[in-house]
């Protein structure tokens, strides 16, 4: 079957190639991101294959069925940039891949946070430099601490579970408690003893209206001084511009971010040659105790493994008629 593949990046087209040759699809790889412009792109596939920054609103879905589309392949877990009752009502069916390898992401939380209390990031500058000063680069023990985790699923709960390794207080806070995490010690506690008591928050739960700016104004005058916040999730569960001004008050004593609330026009490309039009990002940057990578915390080789042979799978059922496992409920 015809894919067309869009936001394809050179490790996506060695694992995509890699793994297809169980199912021999025809890949057309398209570095281009999805939207008005190229969705014309995938005239002619029944299927294509889309990433987190495409946009699958309901114009580009609309012009994706007049191709011919009606399977779009999420290669990743969120599908929260899908106009889902647009696509149901074009009869586009869409899969994702739901676990691809939620040790990356909790493992990628743990380094970000140890990262940015050690100041590694400040530490590896300075010795490039020659500059072997360890002023300003003292941290806190992480052992005693306590870990607020907001969003248990299989992601949250490795995480809370690795922390209870080091040795920290966990709370935690979601709908239903993890049974794994509840026997690991981990403690479920409402949102505002969650703000109020943790040293360090680390979000792992999914962008919905009652998650959205999650972290803002309110919620940050409930934190302690000097918190620390990560999130590998979804950039939109934290008001940037708040959490600006509370790291200027030192309420905020660490951010670490995978992601950002306007990515989409940043992540995933070199920019580095360009002037980077976002102020809001670029004043995020200049802070010492903010340290920020491009959406990568999933980025393993086997995460990417099993994105690909997952993605493949989903692609090979709908082209059979069996029905996917993998798709997204729509309502």
């Amino acid at each position: 079957m015809k894919v067309t593949i869009f936001s394809s990046k050179p490790y996506d087209e060695l694992f995509l190639r890699e793994f297809n040759q169980a199912f021999d699809h025809e890949l057309i790889f398209i570095e281009n991101r999805l939207n008005p412009q190229t969705a014309i792109l995938a005239n002619g596939s029944p299927a294509v294959c889309a990433f987190v920054n495409d946009e699958l609103d309901a114009l580009n879905m609309e012009r994706l069925v007049a191709g011919g589309t009606k399977f779009v392949a999420m290669r990743c877990a969120g599908f929260n940039n899908v106009d889902l009752v647009a696509a149901k009502s074009l009869g586009l069916q869409i899969a994702r891949v739901p676990a691809y390898s939620p040790h990356a992401v909790a493992e990628h939380a743990v380094a970000l946070l140890l990262c940015l209390n050690r100041r590694i990031h400040k530490a590896y500058n300075r010795v490039r430099e020659g500059n072997f000063s360890i002023d300003g680069l003292i941290g806190s023990d992480v052992y005693g601490k306590t870990i607020g985790v907001i969003g248990t699923g299989i992601i949250g709960g490795i995480f809370a579970r690795i922390m209870t390794g080091f040795g920290c207080e966990v709370l935690a806070h979601d709908v239903a408690p993890n049974p794994d995490c509840v026997q690991a010690g981990v403690r479920y506690v409402g949102l505002e003893e969650l703000f109020a008591r943790s040293h360090a928050i680390s979000l792992h739960c999914p962008l919905m209206p009652a998650t959205h700016h999650l972290i803002d104004e309110k919620s940050l005058a409930l934190m302690r001084d000097g918190i620390f916040i990560v999130n590998t999730s979804r950039g939109a569960l934290i008001d940037t511009e708040a959490a600006i001004v509370a790291i200027k008050s030192g309420r905020i004593g660490g951010l670490a971010l995978d992601v950002y609330e306007e990515e989409s026009a940043l992540f995933f490309e070199d920019l580095s040659f360009r002037i980077i039009q976002d102020d809001v990002f670029m004043l995020l940057t200049t802070f010492p105790n903010v340290l920020v990578t491009g959406h990568q915390a999933f980025f393993t080789r086997e995460a990417m493994a099993n994105i690909a042979r997952t993605t493949l799978g989903n692609l090979a059922d709908f082209e059979s008629g069996r029905d996917c496992p993998n798709l997204v409920v729509q309502r």
